[in-house]
């Protein structure tokens, strides 16, 4: 048994921490940095700590512009991260594999690593499926991004930026890309992905938080979460979870997370396909809102337990939920816990995975001149008893 108490913190002292005085004015949410250790080629990489006064706090690693650590209080108001990471930098560096990190250039899959663009075709990484996955080669994810400004007040902003040049990882353009992280007094926390180019491109950014609403190494793992997807469709995918260009309706299906369910259910239905092709939920949900101009509802997570409140908002018109299927029991994480299938899922806001070679699909082209932008919102709250 995982001990659920383990690195609790009470409501009161990380809300005495979340104040500090600016002349002689309390600030609402505090923003700090420290050293979080050294890569192996002995590169210092900073985290970025922001605390709301609710208790809720996040705090991000400039590798990877990673959310490392996102401490959200229960009904009581005990404290508990609900992310699954690694416990220090070495683990990211050794092993990547996405977790909490900024996705780039290209977040989600494209189909044999290629994409044609104004009549030139290009030719991406690719990993052992023969697909580009999140960026493929040297992503954003295994990037230390520079920390441009770190502040406190009410609401607290730590913003990082990188410069991918053109023709890395095969991608068109140089990228100027810049991601804010702000926490407001109410735990809301604000991604903004911000980029321009000097060619036309392809971008697709996203964070690939992974979630346990019960807490990261609790005793309850993210299939007893409820999930909420306001999303009619999903993009079914082959074999390969490379999309098939089809919208499929979720009704009557595994798919169908509109009214909320518990993860867990139709998670094991070896009678639909795509089930079995995914080993599980790996697919891109069509939202119904579409692409927005200011970040509306894309998925609700939920643990009945804690009362633990997760609300993913965003402008993009599509999100990915994975179950974590390939957690295999091989990777361990914070505090040395190990962790396995089902233990924590990502909800990846997004436009649609394989659009660069699907005319039908949302755009994700890029042009000199028309900067690139996603704004998605994690929110923290409680349900009632």
């Amino acid at each position: 048994m995982r001990n659920v108490g383990r690195g609790f913190r009470t409501v009161a002292a990380v809300s005495a921490l979340a104040f500090t005085l600016s002349a002689g004015q309390a600030l609402a949410a505090d923003a700090t940095q420290a050293s979080a250790g050294k890569l192996s080629n002995g590169t210092d990489v900073r985290a970025v700590t922001l605390t709301a006064a609710n208790g809720v706090s996040a705090t991000i690693l400039t590798y990877g512009a990673t959310l490392w650590k996102l401490m959200a209080p229960d009904r009581d108001g005990k404290v508990a991260d609900v992310l699954l990471a690694y416990g220090d930098v070495a683990g990211f560096e050794k092993k990547p594999n996405y977790w909490g990190a900024t996705i780039g250039r290209y977040g989600n899959r494209i189909a044999g690593g290629k994409f044609t663009l104004d009549g030139k075709t290009y030719q991406l990484p690719q990993n052992d499926h023969g697909q580009s996955l999140h960026g493929g080669g040297k992503g954003f994810d295994v990037q230390n991004w520079k920390v441009e400004s770190v502040k406190s007040g009410k609401v607290a902003t730590a913003v990082f930026s990188l410069v991918s040049p053109d023709g890395d990882s095969g991608y068109p353009g140089t990228i100027k890309t810049k991601v804010t992280y702000s926490l407001d007094e109410s735990g809301n926390l604000q991604i903004v992905f911000d980029a321009t180019t000097d060619k036309p491109t392809v971008l697709n950014m996203t964070n690939h938080a992974i979630f346990n609403m019960a807490g990261e190494g609790s005793e309850r793992d993210a299939m007893t979460n409820v999930l909420t997807i306001p999303a009619s469709r999903y993009t079914p995918v082959d074999h390969k979870l490379i999309p098939t260009g089809e919208l499929r309706a979720v009704a009557g299906s595994p798919f169908d997370f509109t009214k909320g369910k518990a993860v867990s259910i139709g998670l094991r239905d070896g009678k639909d396909q795509q089930i079995v092709f995914g080993r599980g939920f790996d697919h891109n949900f069509a939202l119904d809102k579409g692409q927005t101009n200011t970040p509306e509802l894309s998925a609700r997570l939920e643990d009945p337990v804690s009362g633990r409140v997760l609300e993913v908002l965003s402008t993009e018109p599509g999100v990915q939920f994975y179950s974590g299927n390939f957690l295999d029991g091989t990777f361990i994480g914070k505090e040395g816990h190990l962790y396995r299938m089902g233990d924590g899922i990502a909800l990846e806001p997004q436009k649609f995975p394989d659009a660069p070679n699907h005319a039908d699909f949302p755009s994700t082209r890029v042009d000199p001149g028309k900067p690139y932008r996603h704004v998605m919102i994690y929110r923290v709250s409680t349900s009632p008893r």
